[in-house]
């Protein structure tokens, strides 16, 4: 990796600003209800803290309106970080200010504090000076490992790094680029892509730079009847985007052109859109060719011939990047699709990378994370990532 790594600091009696993604959801009652990414920084925090850092813990929580709210206080991520170390993690007021820098200044080495969500103020989504240097008051140094906040040049991400001696990538990071990286850059070949999701709009840029290194491209979800429209089928009462008729076109072309394989799907599951939009229990999905939809149907998940076919070309791949899901997943019986092919994924013996929440959410329910090499803890980050786009989180960092 081209960027400085955490292991190549010297981290003892040094003052270390670490920003991590504590962004997790919370129960009614105010704990986390689900620690993933608490987790996922775990070895970074554990590296710093045994290496004799003095070490304060920066990170956003939901959205406030850049002023504090107890609704989105980072005091429940700090109470879990404290039991998954067994270890102490005080919390402070706020992120800046008098009393932030006097708890840090007396923090011993192998100590650390969080602080306050950097959100409470508008300063770091504004990326401004002025709160990136309050920011830098406690920090000689600065690692971030928050690979799912990279692509945002706020203050506590890209400002803070003019303020400190120099900044390095934590281990999470440093994970992420590397796969990501390997993926668009040296790929095992074949190198099969699979994309899903609603629209075509929301993976242009990833189609177009994909279409450069993939062997094959495989598109489900709702976007692929954007797809299918552009090639003259009916759709339905599907959802299109009727202004992408043209790229759809480009895209299709330009694969062909390339020599890139752009597989749509053979088949569907649809439903009557009137009916079911009355009363789900009463309409029976079915599954069809995609040249039998009716006009008044709509299709919410691919078919079983298009699993058979898209899990026939995912075995024979060496890499594997998946981002978004083959239907609405989150609605039985529509998930089968996004199910069969998280299991072909998870069974591809394959390098296999997951980005995108809904995605991740997918091989999660599936039960097949723990055969993924790679679940991506970035869904914004990573699909620009993917695009080939500079992410600020990451150019910002001390070069080697």
């Amino acid at each position: 990796m081209a960027k400085l790594s955490i292991t190549e600091l010297d981290l003892e009696g040094k003052r270390v600003l670490m920003r991590v993604d504590f962004n997790v959801p919370l129960d009614e009652s105010g704990n986390v209800s689900d620690d993933t990414r608490i987790r996922a920084a775990l070895p970074s925090i554990q590296y710093a803290i045994d290496h004799g850092a003095r070490l304060a813990l920066a990170s956003h929580l939901g959205r406030p309106k850049a002023k504090p709210d107890a609704k989105y206080s980072l005091a429940p991520a700090a109470r879990r970080l404290s039991e998954l170390l067994g270890k102490e993690v005080a919390l402070a007021p706020d992120s800046i200010g008098p009393q932030v820098r006097a708890m840090a200044d007396a923090l011993g080495e192998g100590d650390l504090l969080m602080l306050e969500n950097v959100r409470f103020h508008a300063g770091e989504e504004a990326n401004d000076p002025e709160y990136a240097r309050q920011l830098s008051e406690i920090a000689d140094l600065y690692v971030n490992d928050a690979f799912g906040t990279a692509h945002r040049a706020h203050a506590s991400t890209e400002g803070i790094t003019r303020f400190v001696e120099k900044s390095a990538a934590g281990f999470l990071m440093e994970k992420e680029l590397r796969y990501l990286g390997r993926a668009l850059e040296n790929p095992e070949r074949p190198f099969v892509v699979i994309l899903g999701g609603a629209k075509v709009s929301d993976k242009i840029a990833v189609i177009e730079n994909l279409l450069k290194t993939a062997d094959a491209i495989l598109i489900g979800g709702a976007m692929a009847y954007t797809f299918l429209k552009s090639q003259g089928m009916e759709t339905g009462h599907s959802l299109v985007e009727g202004d992408k008729l043209d790229l759809a076109r480009d895209l299709l072309a330009r694969a062909k052109e390339r020599g890139v394989e752009l597989l749509l799907p053979a088949d569907n599951v649809v439903v009557d859109k009137a009916s079911w939009d009355g009363d789900p229990q009463a309409s029976a999905p079915r599954a069809c060719a995609v040249s039998d939809i009716k006009p008044e149907e709509s299709g919410f998940d691919i078919g079983p011939e298009a699993v058979r076919r898209f899990s026939e070309k995912i075995a024979s791949a060496k890499t594997i990047v998946w981002n978004g899901p083959m239907g609405l997943f989150e609605h039985e019986p529509f998930d089968r699709g996004t199910r069969a092919i998280a299991e072909a994924v998870a069974s591809s013996g394959a390098i296999t990378i997951i980005g995108g929440g809904d995605s991740v959410a997918a091989v999660a329910e599936a039960g097949v994370a723990d055969r993924i090499t790679h679940v991506s803890t970035g869904g914004g980050a990573s699909l620009e990532f993917l695009a080939g786009e500079t992410l600020p989180g990451v150019a910002a960092l001390t070069d080697k």
